[in-house]
């Protein structure tokens, strides 16, 4: 079937809409008309990251309607509006019991450029296109997904749901999956893009006491208090670790980088308070340096997670609904 995609020709050119052969779905297959995408930088590092030469079609947060599904597909039918998010086999022992996002097979099925079995499931006026990304490629009018990665939510408004599929869904997920902090926690999120801004609007749904937002954007410090920070911190200030224990009452039990810069998660672990907990999200600087005596001594924790250690179909639909004005999320319906 034709259709069109935003290709990708190499780290410096721009996307082009160009016309592409999307192959028919597999058995085990979905076909979905995309009704929106968001954009994540994950999208812009895998972009930077292929040669020259290679068309590639990114797009991992999709929203849309099922014009078919193969024969193996069950609980999901034409017509059904659903979201994408990344794919997992299901059946390996992480998948089986609930951590989805560490699935063995995690690289094969969600950055390799093809299906599983090497084929394309996009095909250009050069020949067969990097695809499949994240089980997807929504960065088209269609895309091929599997049942694994489909989430089916009730009523969801598809333009509000596309980007719960991996920021949004990385960033409550983190704090809802990982952190858990409690009405008596303190939370810093350290970066005010779509993912801390998902952090924060989780901590608010959870009814966490104090939570900072720390960043660089006097807009989105703005933007963060009005989703459900109680303090923000310019980042750029001297002594931000002083500053976030003052704010903490001695130091935050919990933290979230989502910068991936050495300097910062140094200062976000330096923040925590005795026996805190710090995750880690963004892949910046492959080394960091922390005070290891500092973490020992103090007995602090520095994780990371991928995805939010969330499964898309218990996390989207949760999601879904704080954001439905009227409930205790209700910092959530201000977001832009």
């Amino acid at each position: 079937m034709r259709t069109q995609a935003a290709v990708s020709h190499g780290p410096d050119t721009a996307f082009t809409i160009e016309d592409v052969e999307i192959s028919d779905p597999r058995p085990d297959e979905i076909l979905v008309r995309l009704t929106a995408t968001g954009i994540c930088h994950t999208d812009l590092a895998t972009k930077a990251a292929l040669p020259t030469g290679v068309p590639a079609v990114f797009g991992h947060e999709g929203a849309g309607v099922v014009e078919s599904a193969g024969a193996d597909v069950s609980g999901v039918k034409p017509g059904d509006r659903v979201v994408l998010s990344y794919n997992s086999c299901g059946i390996c022992a992480r998948c089986a019991t609930g951590r989805r996002s560490y699935c063995e097979r995690f690289e094969a099925l969600n950055a390799a450029g093809r299906r599983p079995d090497g084929s394309a499931t996009l095909t250009g006026r050069d020949g067969d296109e990097w695809s499949s990304f994240f089980g997807q490629s929504s960065f088209a009018r269609h895309a091929i997904a599997t049942r694994e990665n489909v989430v089916v939510p009730e009523d969801a408004d598809l333009l509000t749901a596309a980007p719960m599929g991996c920021g949004f869904q990385t960033g409550a997920g983190s704090v809802v999956n990982v952190l858990r902090p409690g009405p008596d926690s303190s939370l810093v999120v350290f970066g005010t893009g779509g993912v801390g801004m998902a952090a924060i609007m989780a901590a608010a749904a959870l009814g966490v006491g104090t939570v900072v937002a720390v960043g660089l954007s006097p807009q989105r410090l703005t933007l963060a208090a009005e989703v459900g920070a109680t303090h923000t911190l310019d980042g750029a200030v001297e002594d931000v670790v002083g500053r976030i224990r003052d704010l903490t009452s001695g130091g935050a039990t919990h933290a979230f980088d989502t910068t991936g810069v050495p300097s910062v998660v140094r200062d976000a672990a330096l923040a925590l308070a005795p026996l805190g907990s710090l995750a880690l999200v963004a892949l910046g600087t492959a080394e960091v340096s922390v005070d290891i005596r500092d973490l020992i001594g103090h007995g602090k924790t520095i994780r990371g997670t991928i995805e939010g250690d969330a499964n898309p179909r218990d996390l989207i639909p949760r999601l879904l609904d704080w954001h439905t004005p009227g409930t205790r999320a209700s910092p959530c319906s201000s977001s832009r």
